[in-house]
């Protein structure tokens, strides 16, 4: 009978430990289930914020691009406006004693009075041209100083001629590859060149330019001079319709300038 008694008791100790163990796997399966829809949740709130950073990564390019895109209109209007206002291809330069004498234009013998104004005649001359095609003025001057006395001045350029002198320039063009037309204005001294126009050949090389020739004379118009300008710049086109003027007429060429330049398409 003892052993009978015992059976029940081993039997429910049993069925105690199983149902234990099964209440202790079915904890163990709801932790791991609660970790793993932690770790879930947390992976997805990861996810919604690579999400929005990768949004705001978006949206802080775009306002970039749309930087970048700002700048480059400007840089683009800049460019547009530098080459609108870029200035003229025109460059009018010449030579008048009257700003190489060290004195004032009245007290030089190269000097006329245009408007009221004392002027170097061809200073007065290339004012003349700018007014009609808007070029850039540039005035040839030396380091020489030429006398201001009418007979004087003539002595000096005969003997610049004799010895076939080059005068320093202390004018230099800096921006010469921005013309493809230039005007050279000077006085006929002994039916030539003066010699600082020498210099001046000398100095720049106008190959593919267009040299348009206008001067003062007292009855010897051109003499030679446009020939000679083509042998020293062979390589340019040389307008042989030049304009020319006797120094008397000087302050009231303007109008003949404005027809000269509508003949020869300027």
């Amino acid at each position: 009978m003892a052993y009978k008694k015992k059976y029940p008791a081993i039997f429910l100790a049993a069925v105690l430990a199983a149902s234990l163990a099964g209440c202790g796997a079915s904890g163990g399966d709801t932790q791991e289930q609660e970790e793993t829809a932690a770790q879930t949740e947390e992976s997805a709130d990861s996810g919604s914020q690579d999400t929005e950073a990768a949004g705001g990564s978006e949206e802080a390019a775009g306002e970039t691009s749309e930087e970048g895109s700002a700048d480059s209109s400007d840089s683009s209007e800049s460019t547009s406006e530098s080459q609108s206002t870029g200035g003229s291809n025109i460059l009018i330069a010449y030579f008048t004693a009257a700003e190489n004498s060290g004195v004032d234009a009245e007290a030089s013998a190269s000097y006329s009075e245009v408007d009221g104004e004392a002027k170097g005649r061809m200073e007065a001359l290339a004012e003349m041209i700018q007014a009609e095609t808007g070029g850039d003025l540039f005035s040839i001057q030396t380091e020489e100083v030429y006398p201001a006395d009418g007979g004087d001045l003539i002595d000096y350029a005969a003997q610049e001629q004799d010895e076939d002198a080059r005068p320093t320039l202390s004018t230099h063009i800096e921006n010469l590859d921005n013309y493809d037309t230039i005007f050279i204005g000077y006085p006929n001294w002994w039916a030539d060149l003066p010699m600082p126009l020498y210099s001046f050949f000398d100095e720049y090389d106008l190959s593919g330019k267009t040299i348009i020739p206008f001067n003062s004379h007292n009855g010897s118009r051109f003499s030679n001079t446009i020939s000679t300008i083509e042998e020293l710049e062979p390589d340019a086109t040389v307008i042989e319709d030049g304009f020319t003027v006797n120094e008397r007429d000087v302050p009231d060429a303007a109008g003949d300038i404005a027809d000269w330049l509508d003949e020869i398409g300027y």
